[in-house]
């Protein structure tokens, strides 16, 4: 699993509930009711990853140069 992969999915199941992110082929597995606070609480957790990720790249860029 790629990091963003593995990203998304512990997003997925700390803030939604939902165990794994592949399609299992099952409505009651692949379909799933969440609150919309939730989604919110995803969505942010997924920004502010990426806003991290843009740090450490920025970082990065200026120690090589």
């Amino acid at each position: 699993m790629s990091k963003l992969e593995t990203l998304l999915t512990q997003i997925a199941q700390q803030h939604l509930g939902i165990e794994t992110l592949q399609t299992r082929r099952s409505d009651s597995l692949d379909f799933h009711d969440v609150a919309v606070w939730c989604v919110r609480d995803a969505l942010e957790a997924a920004f502010k990853a990426g806003i991290e990720e843009g740090r450490k790249v920025a970082t990065s860029d200026k120690a090589n140069s």
